[in-house]
């Protein structure tokens, strides 16, 4: 028997503009509100202008983009076209977009006029881009957004069909070592997901909740974006990609912003603020976060704050965040109650199964540390071009996190550490070879040593240990010099340090145990 094909998943927002054709879709702070219909107008002209020039299903689009209109809605152009969206961070420097736009074989690429230099970069380093679709002002060889979009609006367009497992979004993600790798979100498992989000994150959400932007649409948030478009619930993109408390809280006030999206970090600095107190917010039910554990203190100071709203959610861009939830009836502010749940996070989501796996892949009894692993509709197809790394990831039949963790006898999940030097500074992945690797560029390094170690604000900062090349002389402002332009400003180590050397594993290998004991040995750092 054949199976059926899968529905596209840029069929949300045409099913959301014919119910709702003149209700918001997105509300820019300071600018125009777009309403459910007059974006799907331009999704479909935009999906006819680039079929048009030539893109096919399966064809890569890149995307450099801050937050706004386009940004939103390139994601549903390049679903409707059955092309596979590939969003970046907007804050990466042009060299590390260029890899993206390379490795990922990247057709046409829609990018923000500002963002000049990082086109130019991409154009040098992926013969296979053909096309360039500016947002704003166009140059000589680009086409302009808009032009598009006025050239095409009415014409008749339609979605390209596809299977479960045809890819939709290359979500890029860092392994313990090396290159970002483009892990393979597909149309059906992310049908799944978004089903998953609005049941475990959001349910009950309808075209009269309201959610708000406070991160990048490339990530976490524009996930979270697909969810409200499923439901006709408009998005607010606040007018400064820099985080502006006040301006949040009388967004959510004006908007009656129901649910968002965001980091540990995130929460602290807006519960903090003086404003949470001077704006009404009752109309927040669910505020999600995700990336990276809450400190006990900041996760009570948000419930008193905003009551019982918080929900957390533990997972990978490679399952989409779908292994486990914390919903708001498992948090409390009193630590005596039952349902505080300190240390948690959470319960396996729906429809996906979370286990504790020893070397063996045997399932360990509750209490027991081990890998956390899941399986389930979830999870990614596999890393594009990476054989062998998505042969790991998936060994066994199961998705390996590289976190370890415990399970209760209820069968919620405590995170307990990590299999790699990946840490997480203010809810982005920071991998410490890539940084190590840049600084060791310079000529007066001849070692150095990246980690992570806890910070009350960010949850994690990096530290480097750097041993001087001979007798050269470099200081730490010389070698934050250095990494301008070559690597985001989040990336960067907080602290550096200059040893006379390394200590060493009997192999040979930097022992990142050692060097994490002395620091606060030696009182460089304080515990």
């Amino acid at each position: 028997m054949n199976a059926a094909q899968a529905m596209n998943l840029g069929r949300l927002l045409t099913h959301t503009a014919r119910l709702f054709p003149d209700r918001p879709a997105l509300i820019q702070e300071g600018g125009r509100t777009c309403t459910w219909g007059e974006m799907e107008e331009r999704v479909a002209a935009m999906t006819t202008a680039l079929r048009r020039l030539g893109l096919r299903k399966g064809d890569r689009i890149l995307v450099h983009s801050r937050n706004n209109l386009q940004m939103f809605e390139s994601c549903w152009i390049a679903f409707r076209l059955g092309c596979v969206w590939v969003p970046t961070n907007f804050r990466l420097t042009p060299p590390e977009v260029a890899y993206l736009g390379a490795s990922s074989g990247a057709i046409a690429m829609i990018a923000e006029d500002v963002f000049a230099g990082h086109v130019d970069a991409v154009r040098e380093s992926a013969p296979s881009l053909k096309h360039v679709i500016a947002i704003g002002a166009a140059r000589a060889g680009e086409h302009a957004y808009e032009d598009l979009v006025r050239e095409y609006r009415g014409q008749p367009d339609g979605h390209e069909t596809v299977g479960w497992d045809d890819p939709l979004w290359f979500f890029y993600t860092s392994g313990t070592t090396g290159r970002p790798k483009a892990g393979v979100l597909t149309h059906g498992q992310m049908s799944f997901v978004v089903a998953n989000h609005l049941a475990d994150l959001i349910p009950g959400t309808t075209e009269r909740d309201c959610s708000i932007a406070v991160a990048p649409l490339s990530h976490g948030a524009g996930i979270h974006a697909l969810l409200n478009v499923a439901r006709g619930a408009p998005t607010v993109l606040p007018a400064s990609e820099k985080l502006d408390a006040e301006a949040f809280w009388q967004a959510v006030e004006k908007h009656r912003v129901t649910n968002l999206f965001t980091v540990p970090t995130i929460v602290k600095i807006l519960v903090e603020h003086p404003a949470v107190d001077r704006y009404d917010h009752s109309s927040l039910r669910y505020l999600i976060y995700a990336g990276a554990p809450m400190y006990r203190a900041d996760q009570k100071l948000a419930l008193q704050k905003l009551g019982k709203v918080l929900v957390q959610y533990f997972g990978l861009g490679e399952v989409t965040g779908n292994i486990t939830v914390l919903p708001p009836d498992m948090h409390s502010a009193d630590d005596a109650d039952p349902n505080a749940n300190i240390g948690s996070c959470g319960r396996p989501r729906t429809g996906m199964e979370v286990a504790i796996l020893d070397a063996e892949l045997q399932a360990l009894p509750p209490g027991k540390v081990g890998e956390i692993c899941c399986r389930g509709p979830a999870v990614f197809s596999g890393y594009h071009a990476d054989p062998e790394a998505t042969g790991k990831a998936l060994r066994g039949g199961w998705f390996h996190t590289g976190d370890l963790g415990r399970m209760d006898e209820r069968g919620l999940l405590y995170i307990t550490g990590r299999e790699s030097d990946m840490y997480i500074s203010g809810g982005s992945n920071v991998y410490p070879r890539e940084v190590e690797e840049l600084l060791l560029t310079h000529p007066a390094v001849a070692e150095v040593a990246v980690l992570g170690v806890p910070d009350p604000k960010w949850g994690e900062i990096g530290v480097a240990v750097v041993v001087r090349r001979g007798d050269a002389q470099v200081d730490r402002e010389a070698l934050l010099a250095h990494l301008q332009g070559r690597c985001a400003r989040y990336r960067w180590p907080h602290h550096l340090f200059f040893w006379d050397a390394l200590p060493k594993s009997g192999y040979g290998k930097v022992a990142k145990k050692d060097i994490r004991q002395l620091l606060f040995d030696r009182g460089e750092l304080q515990a």
